[in-house]
């Protein structure tokens, strides 16, 4: 059993606060914002992540997980000390560490000379930070410490499953005696033979880059190829299916569609790209990742606009999914918002459904938009429907109700979740991502 204090009780942190309460560690989760500790003291679950509440609540009443605003009552009782704080990209594309640093300096009045400490950097950061934090904490501490970074691989929507089922876990040290401390630490959640992978601070700090940096490429790379599908008359769904059957290239993260948004993808490979150009270094690929990514995000509305001979005033749109991606309220850098507000520019009206985000876009777009109870009260008198997000309960949905909702037949599918056969057989108007066009007589 370790003693173990997480600072910030975002999506990072409170993932992981949870997750090593649940493997018998004593958590303590250390927070500025007094509203969400009360929440969270009283069993409220913050963020939506499957899985997460059920933890969550058995680790609260086993005692095993604690939340305070004191970060020196929580630096006192613990060994172990995660920061898991927000790095958002600056103007430049860089990571802001303000907030990581700022603890750090706090840190260094709290380390003293009887005490010897892990501070594990959680959150995503450049190349070179554990370097800065542990200059900050050494300017005022008296004790013992070394500074670790330990990356996180977390998926929005099966963020508690990685945590428990990891592909592997990175920890970044040049240090014995915390290496030895961190693999106790992740033992149980390896037991199946994933590794632990060891390696120095920097190349721990690349590696997230890195993987996610790759993996937003991929998503790129396809929706060029979708674009390409649709210029020459192929099918993106056989190509996905012939290039992904190879196993250098894999199947995941060939699925063409709107983009990729949220909280990791954008501001990593903007940050990596930066990293790069701090170095004069010019990361060619990624440059063109990021490009492509933002004209994907509206790919649907020049189809949109050619389907309405480009005049959208007084045209009612509905919209389904607001997340960036299913199983997840975040709304970060979500294409469905670049979407309603080019709609909204060029005059049309809009309501929406998502089953998890709707509160966070109407703290965000207020009264601009309309929202529904249901996926199917978004359809009442809409000239059109828009899927933004591949949400499980949009995949097969009551056709008849859809026709009887709508004005006309027609979906902009942004995710690719119908067959276009079976939109044909069913007498629609149907356009999606690097496939064929079904156009209806109107």
């Amino acid at each position: 059993m370790k003693k173990i204090a997480v600072v910030g009780t975002g999506y990072v942190g409170l993932v992981t606060g949870t997750c090593l309460a649940e493997t018998g560690n004593q958590v303590i989760c250390v927070d500025i914002d007094v509203a969400k500790l009360a929440k969270l003291k009283k069993g409220t679950v913050t963020i939506y992540e499957p899985q997460l509440d059920v933890y969550f609540e058995r680790n609260l009443k086993q005692n095993r997980l604690h939340f305070t605003d004191n970060l020196a009552e929580a630096v006192a009782q613990s060994e172990i000390i995660f920061l898991a704080l927000p790095t958002p990209p600056g103007e430049d594309g860089s990571a802001d560490l303000s907030y990581i640093l700022g603890v750090a300096n706090e840190l260094g009045h709290l380390i003293n000379k009887t005490d010897y400490k892990i501070i594990v950097d959680k959150s995503t950061v450049p190349v070179g930070t554990a370097e800065l934090v542990h200059k900050a904490i050494a300017k005022n501490a008296t004790g013992e410490f070394d500074v670790v970074s330990n990356p996180e691989f977390l998926r929005e929507g099966f963020a508690v499953e990685d945590f428990m089922k990891p592909d592997r876990v990175v920890i970044g040290t040049s240090s014995t005696r915390a290496k030895k401390v961190m693999e106790e630490l992740y033992m149980p959640f390896v037991r199946q033979g994933n590794p632990i992978i060891v390696m120095d601070e920097r190349s721990a700090e690349l590696t997230k880059y890195a993987a996610n940096s790759f993996l937003a490429t991929k998503i790129s790379f396809m929706n060029e190829v979708a674009n390409l599908c649709e210029l020459l008359g192929a099918d993106v769904d056989q190509v996905r299916m012939g290039i992904g059957s190879d196993a250098r290239i894999g199947k995941r993260f060939l699925f063409p569609g709107i983009g990729y948004g949220g909280s990791c993808f954008p501001k990593d490979v903007s940050a990596l790209v930066k990293s790069a150009s701090d170095v004069k270094y010019d990361f060619d690929i990624l440059n063109a990742v990021m490009r492509i990514n933002e004209k994907q995000k509206t790919i649907l509305i020049p189809k949109i606009n050619k389907y309405f001979n480009n005049d959208l005033k007084g045209k009612h749109i509905a919209i389904w999914g607001l997340a960036f991606k299913p199983d997840t309220d975040d709304i970060r850098e979500a294409p469905a918002l670049y979407i309603i507000n080019e709609l909204l520019a060029a005059g049309a009206t809009v309501t929406a459904f998502d089953p998890e985000a709707m509160s966070n876009v109407k703290a965000k777009l207020g009264k601009k938009i309309n929202f529904s109870d249901t996926q199917y009260d978004a359809l009442k008198d809409a000239d059109a429907l828009v899927i933004c997000t591949e949400w499980a309960a949009f995949r097969n949905p009551d056709f008849e109700q859809i026709s009887a909702l709508l004005k006309s037949k027609v979906i902009f599918d942004g995710r690719n979740l119908f067959g276009t056969d079976q939109m044909k057989k069913l007498g629609y108007s149907y356009y999606s991502i690097g496939r064929k066009s079904i156009k209806k007589s109107k």
